[in-house]
């Protein structure tokens, strides 16, 4: 006889993007036991917009999330590269509607998370609970025992850390590892559109590249493009506490000022760009990354950390959310497929995941190559030894933007152990 289907309990450490999309996409599949635990006591809304190009666009709209999402975002296809006399290098593909099904979409990173909590208050069998801190993970015998900071415990049939690039549930597999500072900050400001005085016919996003003072990042959001983010990105050695950067972001002066640095020597809608900067519209992050890992996996097979949490992606490609995307759906496929036919055998589930991880490891690496290779393409052309640097071809973006997860998660949950005792899944 065939094994009975499951139910797990299953608990999220996180209620950012990740942590709530992995909700939902686990409670489309039929999973309806899903308890979100965040640290903060409200509702997370912090950052500045993001990019989100069609590969994770078809995440969101098969967990009907991308048709609220839609009207209030800016729309575009593909990113320009300018030289800082604003003469054109190249053009890096971004979405389209004809190819992929959607174009990019620039949205801020609050309102996905407003659309996220209202789509998960409308279903039945997902809590969430705030104010409870994840600090250690007690048992992983018969399911998962954890402590959260204030001494009180849950239990529950699987853990997922989705708790970003400082994940505290990665320290359970990786006690000793710490995400390690790349030696760059960040810092943008929005402004708006009509600041810049935009030439004719100019599209943006763009990023304009001078050799002395680095990259100037332009790229038009909200809705109508009434507004530009605009940033720039620079060494900086000193990796400062968790406190030391808060108290940096709060010197705006200086925020201000590094914006305006050079800026004659960009085009004039540069000079415009940063000639009016709202304060309050200001954003420093410094760049962090976290080693390769071997495994996203406890050796329990209970606890998994995925997104920001398991692999941290540079932003030259703006991959970093949206390959968190896939990691949660396809998490949420292979969890339930094992389910649903009553295979969360520990053996079983093991292999199930380790598939995962494997596959999507593989898209991973993929991601990081294309960012080497944009970021070499960033360079302007120069001449060297008396021979022109060698042109680098137009990318072939169809694997990256036209993925079908579904055949992935088909191919991933299809484990070899068929006989179990159901109740072993639980405490």
């Amino acid at each position: 006889m065939p094994s009975p289907s499951v139910d797990p309990k299953i608990a999220i450490i996180g209620a950012g993007l990740s942590g709530l999309t992995l909700a939902l996409a686990l409670h489309q599949r039929g999973l309806t036991n899903i308890t979100i635990y965040e640290g903060r006591n409200e509702s997370l809304d912090i950052g500045g917009a993001i990019m989100l190009s069609p590969n994770a666009l078809k995440v969101l709209d098969a967990l009907d999330i991308y048709a609220r999402l839609r009207p209030l975002g800016f729309e575009f296809e593909s990113l320009d590269f300018r030289q800082s006399d604003n003469t054109p290098v190249d053009t890096f593909e971004f979405g389209s509607f004809i190819k992929y099904g959607y174009k990019a979409l620039r949205v801020y990173r609050y309102e996905i998370i407003d659309i996220l909590h209202e789509l998960v208050r409308e279903k039945e069998g997902i809590t969430i609970e705030y104010g409870k801190k994840f600090a250690r993970v007690i048992s992983e015998e018969r399911g998962v025992t954890w402590e959260f900071s204030d001494g009180s415990e849950a239990s529950a049939s699987f853990l997922v850390g989705a708790d970003g690039i400082h994940s505290q549930v990665r320290k359970h597999i990786y006690p000793d590892l710490e995400p390690r500072f790349t030696g760059a900050i960040g810092v943008t400001a929005a402004v708006p559109t009509a600041q810049l005085n935009l030439p004719t016919n100019y599209s943006t996003p763009v990023t304009i590249m001078n050799r002395e003072h680095g990259a100037f990042v332009i790229s038009q959001q909200l809705r109508d493009g009434s507004e530009c983010l605009i940033g720039k990105q620079r060494r900086f050695q000193t990796d400062l506490s968790k406190q030391g950067w808060v108290e940096m972001l709060e010197n705006k002066d200086w925020c201000i000022d590094f914006l305006r640095e050079g800026a004659e020597n960009f085009p004039d809608l540069v000079k415009n760009a940063v000639s009016d900067i709202p304060k309050d519209k200001i954003n420093l992050w410094p760049f962090y990354v976290v080693p390769k890992l071997d495994t996203w996996v406890s050796r329990g097979s209970r606890v998994v950390i995925l997104g920001d949490a398991a692999h941290a992606i540079p932003p030259t490609a703006g991959q970093g959310v949206n390959q968190a995307f896939e990691d949660v759906y396809t998490f949420a496929g292979v969890v339930a497929a094992l389910s649903k036919k009553g295979e969360l055998h520990q053996t079983v589930l093991a292999e199930g995941l380790r598939n995962w991880q494997a596959g999507r490891q593989v898209r991973i690496d993929k991601v990081l190559e294309l960012n080497g290779m944009i970021d070499k393409r960033r360079m302007p052309k120069a001449v060297s030894e008396g021979k022109e640097e060698e042109e680098i071809g137009e990318f072939e973006l169809t694997w990256l933007y036209d993925v079908d997860l579904e055949q992935m998660v088909v191919q991933w949950a299809a484990p070899k152990v068929k006989s179990w005792n159901p109740c072993s899944l639980f405490r």
